[in-house]
């Protein structure tokens, strides 16, 4: 860790980040028209490398709004073989390089028609049914304590301040439960089913990892779904990660102008 953290300093001249951003699959092209720093994740020793297509793989530093805000362009998947020690990595460094917030982003899978392809959720909550905590093993007293509470994962000051920043900007944002699968098969009709009877309205393969990990360590978390396809049985359709990625694409614009106003509005 000291030689990541180290390593990452030099390269951001010793700047601190307030946020971090961790992008979703299809949404890598939020920093197309931002200059700033780029880190390769090939280049930070020790760091694992992203391997699903729509994730770039890297790390990018920039100011706005008076605040540094550090990118993650490309997460870290239980499916692509990782341990989970590699998944819940990066928001320990995050954590120790200084950030106070972190924002997550996915493409998620629909469990009810009333979130419809192309649309947003605002993550209030999560079922973890990914088989795991990324926190079972010895506990680093320095970053969080052996036993974290999760009755707010997702801080309800920025959920209000994102609900605001999409009502002003026009833009449509339900509140919903996201459900976490380790995938990387997409789930069955019977799955679906049982997600939602569970209090589910979207499912993914990732976030809810950092989620716990960002609490652990004293950081407040913001997530967002963008719903990229109806979950299997929902809509008869098969589905596809080409899906996933083309509704990345087509809502690109909106979730740019809502994170940039989110951004803008937070809080330090």
């Amino acid at each position: 860790m000291e030689n990541t953290l180290n390593f990452i300093k030099e390269k951001l001249n010793g700047k601190k980040p307030d946020i971090v951003l961790v992008l979703g699959s299809g949404l890598g092209s939020f920093t197309d028209e931002i200059s700033g720093i780029e880190i390769p994740y090939s280049e930070i020793p020790n760091f694992p490398k992203s391997t699903v297509k729509g994730h770039k793989g890297s790390l990018f530093f920039y100011n706005m709004y008076n605040k540094n805000i550090l990118v993650m362009q490309g997460r870290f998947h239980y499916y692509e073989g990782n341990s989970v020690e590699n998944i819940s990595f990066p928001i320990k460094i995050f954590r120790k390089l200084g950030a106070k917030v972190i924002i997550l982003t996915n493409a998620a899978g629909a469990l009810d028609k009333k979130y419809t392809p192309g649309s947003l959720m605002l993550i209030k909550d999560h079922i973890n049914y990914m088989g795991f905590n990324p926190l079972v093993g010895k506990n680093d007293d320095t970053l969080g304590e052996r036993f974290p509470d999760m009755s707010e994962a997702y801080d309800s000051k920025l959920r209000q301040t994102a609900l605001m920043c999409a009502k002003d900007n026009n833009i449509e944002l339900n509140e919903g439960v996201y459900a976490a699968t380790t995938g990387p098969s997409y789930e069955t009709p019977s799955e679906v089913k049982m997600l939602r009877l569970m209090g589910a309205d979207v499912v993914g393969m990732s976030t809810v990892p950092e989620a716990i990990v960002a609490n652990w360590c004293g950081m407040k978390v913001l997530a967002i779904s963008l719903i990229s396809n109806y979950a299997s049985g929902v809509s008869g359709e098969k589905l596809s990660h080409k899906e996933v990625l083309d509704a990345g694409v087509m809502a690109s614009e909106k979730i740019k102008l809502l994170l940039n106003s989110i951004l803008e509005e937070i809080n330090l």
